[in-house]
């Protein structure tokens, strides 16, 4: 297939700050929620930590080579908030912000245009102190958020071409405190309503400080991981309205759908939304971002829509649905393999929110990769499987464009393996291959395959 994407399409890659960094007690940075979580027994495969990770907070002048050398003209990656706000105080670690002004420094250096995700999940814990009144159950977070946001715009200016407000916030909202999967791991089912609330909250404000201390040069952005289902149409428009149009539509609406009201009118009476906060959550953006990886099959049961009491859920008010198998093939991490559903959604959203710029900020496949010697001493991975992955991805974004989407960007998760939160290190995702025991970086086949792509399909 044929394919030459526009002047000036974000060829990236991406990675999060507590996955790779490590460093975790150094220069005065202090523990998040996942230091936490991780910590605790039996919330991470193996047990494993975010410790070292990738150790990239002293590799990093080697792996952002591995950036230039892929040839992409953009890389997203977040700051860590425990590293740049370390006490409650609110004072800045200046070792913090200087470890990633220099980041962006070198980015700039390369001519790879910095995209700084400001919340990657990583909270500190010392707004998590007590997980049923504070963190993003706590409305003042938001605005903790927001001063920090501003901190680092301050700092970093409009030498970043992007600052994302929010990575995944339905993550952040409804496997956080809705189920058990991810930090702080509350399994309180609808309290995710709160929290995501708060997180639409922070996004506004984070957007506005921002622009009060970099100006209007760097574009504004959120990133949605949207849950992308097929399946009984009743079971599919709910599940959208409680997992996406939740922060779809008052981030770039202005309001809360009245049917979420209304569907979830048993469990939240969403007194915690207060005046005005729609009119500071809907914040003029440049860019929306979506991470894609796969799709959900739906299907209504017999069951009540309700449980009988609040019990934990990643989609409260949906306890009569049932999420069936998938068609394969799928990933290991046992995700369906589905490039139509990134089409569809990138023109869904092009259709129903008025055109907005798309950025394809995560897209990538977890494979069981294993290292190889050549006969000549050299390490080699082959990882077909990805390679095939990425091209078919391509293949439907290309095509979405082709067809009059507003597409100018995409991203391949991740740069390198990492902690892949509550699969710790047992899941790999990125084009290089890290050895956890020495830290040796090893570039796989995909690697080389993306560098080719971007080369062969960039316009001249």
């Amino acid at each position: 297939m044929t394919m030459t994407f526009p002047k000036g399409f974000q060829f990236g890659t991406a990675t999060a700050a507590y996955q790779i960094e490590g460093a975790v007690d150094e220069d005065g940075r202090t523990p998040s929620i996942w230091d936490v979580f991780s910590h605790t027994p039996g919330r991470v495969l193996n047990g494993d930590t975010g410790d070292k990770a990738d150790d990239f907070y002293h590799r990093w002048q080697d792996d952002l080579k591995l950036v230039r050398d892929l040839g992409v003209n953009a890389y997203r990656f977040s700051i860590g908030v425990p590293r740049v706000i370390p006490t409650p105080d609110g004072k800045p670690n200046e070792k913090g912000l200087d470890f990633y002004e220099r980041i962006v420094d070198q980015l700039l250096e390369y001519g790879i245009d910095p995209i700084v995700t400001l919340y990657h999940w990583d909270l500190p814990q010392y707004l998590n102190e007590d997980p049923y009144r504070d963190g993003w159950l706590n409305r003042e977070t938001a605005f903790r958020m927001a001063e920090y946001a501003g901190i680092v715009a301050k700092r970093l200016g409009d030498r970043v071409h992007t600052y994302t407000t929010l990575n995944e916030p339905w993550c952040s909202a409804h496997l956080s405190y809705g189920g058990t999967e991810h930090a702080p791991g509350l399994g309180a089912g609808p309290l995710a309503f709160r929290a995501a609330h708060h997180l639409n909250l922070a996004h506004g404000l984070m957007c506005e400080a921002v622009r009060a201390e970099a100006g209007a040069k760097p574009d504004l952005s959120v990133t949605l991981n949207l849950q992308v289902n097929r399946g009984d149409a009743d079971a599919v428009h709910r599940v959208d309205l409680i997992a996406n149009r939740v922060f779809l539509d008052p981030m770039l609406r202005g309001y809360y759908p009245d049917e979420l009201f209304a569907i979830t009118k048993g469990i939240c009476d969403w007194d915690f939304v207060h005046d005005g906060d729609l009119k500071l959550i809907n914040q003029p953006i440049d860019v929306l971002g979506l991470n894609y990886y796969s799709t959900n099959l739906l299907a209504m049961s017999n069951r009540p829509q309700f449980p009988q009491s609040t019990q934990a859920s990643t989609a409260p008010g949906a306890s009569d649905i049932d999420w069936l198998p998938t068609d394969g093939p799928h990933t290991q991490m046992g995700w369906n393999i589905d490039p139509d559903a990134l089409y569809n959604t990138l023109v869904r959203l092009n259709d129903d929110y008025n055109h907005i710029p798309l950025v394809v900020t995560e897209n990538g496949m977890a494979c069981p990769d294993e290292v190889e010697v050549g006969p000549d001493g050299v390490k080699m991975v082959h990882d077909d499987d990805r390679i095939d992955y990425l091209r078919r991805h391509l293949e439907a974004v290309h095509r979405a464009i082709e067809e009059g989407t507003n597409v100018i960007g995409y991203f391949v998760w991740s740069l390198m393996d990492n902690f892949e939160w509550a699969f710790g290190y047992d899941r790999r995702f990125g084009l290089t291959y890290v050895d956890y025991d020495t830290e040796e970086r090893i570039r796989k086949d995909s690697y080389n395959w993306y560098r080719n792509f971007i080369a062969e399909h960039s316009a001249r």
